[in-house]
């Protein structure tokens, strides 16, 4: 055994490569003389261990070991003789030094400590515990969440020096806003003010966004923004960095890779620059004297994480706001119910444009009416009615139109010509979809080919497209514009920018690139039913979110810009955008949920996982007295092959979810018996796992 180690180290050196010294056991060495216990967070993401350990610091440690540094521990040691030995090693992060732990037995060492930057500061140890309790979590998966991972090369570059408060900016496009002014001048003046901003269709938010972060930079002051994807987050970034230079801020998206983003996530902790734009990871950035924390367009999926206690970036602001006393600002083109209930209950005030204003700077949206459909009798069933033709014809004499289709692909579903029922695969019975322009048919789950289908219901061969996909639409408008260049955009190739010329760009929903002249011509939104239809609380208000933000890239009406929506004009959500009162529909949309007793109103979890488990953890919490469980009802069963949501129940088994509902202050306690009961469950192993998700982002 020796000589293999032996062996192993000569390798090594005659790589250049200095061996990798193992964690030592400190066994039988004198204990630091001031401070001699180290309370630790183990790095073990499980409720029922969410709490602190304690461990024996060293002398040879005592100077390295301090609170916020990383640490590695033997965990689950076993105490023999006088000493505690075994266990494995893991991570961790120190918390606290203390003269004595409460602890009966013999503590065991750190066994190594890994860094000595103090990367877990009291502040953003206080703002996990906080997101951890209100989504029923274990803070060990917040800290991961809000702690990058340790790259060693970029902990040993230095930081730049902190750059100059710079100059505060003017206010520019906030003078179209009747309370803009006021606004900055609070954040200027070291002030918290709060806003719901809806802001105004047009290419100008993003350096009204960044003018906003310049004035409380400008005030010395931190500045937070946090963006839904990182093309967002390059607008605002450009758009800070030409309004005030480089040096006062970073930009923290995945893009950048890991050990770009740890060193800046190192200068922004170690106070060399004190404003952050970024995705949803930079809503824990340790930003030093916090003066604004901004989020743009919070209805966005993006906004949440996936992993667990899947936070959402807006609620993560709110609670850094309140905690560090710091202004608040949650903006877009649309306003979510979760942030008109901000206003209705005094914790924001509204931040909009007049009338007048709007009407100015808006497209002209159209839609298919009775006139319409007096003189077009197909303009109701056509996907494409005469009105739309007319808008896409006019539309290219003046530039770019912009078709928005709510399906990225070919024709993601088929139906039977005849009875329209769905086209199935043999195999698996997943749904075919048309795969390329030779039109061959292939399963979605398990991607086999169908080449002889015949509907199993009535015998017909033919198929027709129910939902037709951004690929076929471009292909269709391709051959009735043959001299148009087509253009499209996707989750698979996502274009940025398309010039200020003549081109069909076929796009899916979040996707739509910048034009970079003064806007689209014209804007197609097709298949609204599609949107409208989802079997989804919020499918009013994700329709509108999506709408809006396709046509605030379209021209203001006086310069020819015209959007055309296909829906049915009389609907809620299509009357609000062709008003374009993103607020007025979010605040009767609240109304609405609030009879009914749905979220933001009332706060809600989701409980799933196998039967006997979300019935006996349902059995053993100790809900608040005015909790509602509604159901359990089953979820559907994956079929083998088909590709998985996080969430969803392994391929094969059946599971039930239950909804607990509470109402307005009582979020907190249901959270709490939630993770009560997991954390009892979890420690007398008893039987599968239960998956709890505190406002869940579909309740169907």
């Amino acid at each position: 055994m020796g000589g293999r180690e032996e062996h192993g180290e000569q390798l090594a050196l005659v790589k250049g490569v200095a061996p990798r010294a193992r964690p030592r056991t400190w066994r039988g060495v004198p204990a630091a003389g001031r401070l001699p216990v180290a309370r630790v967070l183990v790095d073990k993401g499980l409720v029922h261990l969410d709490r602190f350990f304690d461990y024996a610091v060293p002398a040879a440690m005592d100077v390295d070991a301090q609170p916020g540094v990383r640490v590695r521990v033997r965990f689950g040691a076993g105490q023999r003789e006088g000493r505690r030995e075994g266990g494995r090693l893991i991570n961790g992060f120190i918390v606290e030094r203390r003269a004595e732990s409460d602890f009966p037995g013999v503590l065991a060492p750190l066994a190594q400590v890994l860094s000595t930057e103090r990367v877990l500061t009291p502040e953003l140890l206080a703002l996990c515990r906080a997101v951890a309790d209100r989504y029923a979590g274990a803070l060990a998966d917040v800290v991961s969440l809000a702690v990058p991972p340790r790259m060693a090369k970029a902990e040993r570059a230095p930081s730049p020096d902190p750059a100059r408060p710079p100059a505060a900016p003017e206010p520019a496009g906030w003078a179209r806003y009747p309370r803009g002014r006021a606004f900055l001048d609070a954040l200027g003046g070291g002030g918290a003010p709060r806003a719901v901003w809806t802001a105004l269709p047009g290419p100008g938010w993003p350096d009204e966004l960044a003018r906003a972060l310049a004035t409380a930079l400008a005030a010395g002051r931190g500045a937070l923004a946090v963006l839904p994807e990182g093309r967002a987050a390059a607008r605002v970034d450009a758009a800070l960095t030409a309004l005030i230079g480089p040096g006062h801020h970073v930009l923290l998206t995945a893009d950048a890779g890991p050990e770009a983003r740890y060193r800046r996530w190192l200068a922004i902790s170690r106070g060399s620059v004190r404003g952050v734009v970024g995705t949803r990871a930079a809503m824990f950035a340790p930003v030093r004297d916090l003066g604004l924390v901004a989020v743009w367009d919070d209805g966005d999926d993006g906004h949440r994480d996936e992993r667990a206690p899947q936070p959402h970036a807006r609620e993560v602001l709110v609670l850094r706001a309140a905690q560090e006393r710091a202004a608040a600002l949650i903006g877009g083109h649309a306003v979510t119910t979760e942030a008109a209930r901000l206003v209705e209950t005094g914790w924001a005030g509204p931040l909009l444009a007049d009338r007048e204003t709007v009407r100015a700077t808006a497209p002209l949206i159209r839609t298919v009416g009775d006139d319409d459909q007096a003189r077009d009798q197909g303009a109701r069933s056509a996907r494409l009615p005469t009105l739309a033709w007319n808008v896409l014809r006019d539309g290219l004499a003046l530039g770019p139109v912009l078709i928005q289709v709510p399906r990225r692909g070919y024709a993601p579903r088929l139906a039977c010509a005849r009875c329209r029922t769905p086209a199935r695969c043999g195999a698996c019975h997943g749904p075919l979809a048309a795969v390329g322009a030779d039109e061959a048919l292939r399963c979605g789950w398990c991607g086999a080919e169908e080449p002889a289908w015949h509907c199993e219901e009535c015998g017909g061969d033919r198929l027709r497209a129910v939902v037709v996909g951004a690929r076929r639409t471009a292909e269709e408008l391709g051959r009735a514009f043959p001299a148009v260049p087509v253009r499209t955009s996707g989750r698979d190739h996502v274009l940025d920018s398309v010039p200020d010329a003549p081109a069909l760009v076929v796009s899916t929903p979040g996707a739509e690139p910048v034009p970079e002249g003064p806007g689209y011509a014209a804007a197609l939104l097709l298949d609204g039913w599609t949107l409208l239809g989802r079997p989804d609380l919020r499918a009013a208000e994700e329709a509108l979110r999506r709408w809006l933000g396709a046509a605030a890239l379209v021209r203001a009406r006086a310069d020819g810009g015209t959007a055309v929506v296909l829906a049915e004009p009389t609907l809620r959500p299509v009357q609000s955008l062709v008003r374009w009162d993103p607020a007025g529909h979010a605040r009767r949309e609240l109304a609405d949920r609030a009879a009914l007793g749905f979220p933001p109103v009332s706060r809600m979890a989701a409980v799933s996982g196998p039967p006997e488990a979300v019935a006996g953890l349902l059995a053993a919490a100790e809900l608040p007295g005015d909790a509602e469980v509604l159901g359990p009802v089953p979820l559907p069963v994956p079929e083998p092959g088909r590709p998985r949501r996080t969430g969803d129940p392994p391929p094969g088994e059946r599971w039930e979810r239950a909804l607990v509902r509470v109402p307005p202050g009582a979020g907190a306690a249901m959270a709490d018996a939630l993770r009560t009961a997991q954390a009892a469950r979890l420690a007398r192993r008893e039987g599968p796992g239960v998956r709890v998700v505190v406002d869940p982002q579909d309740i169907g």
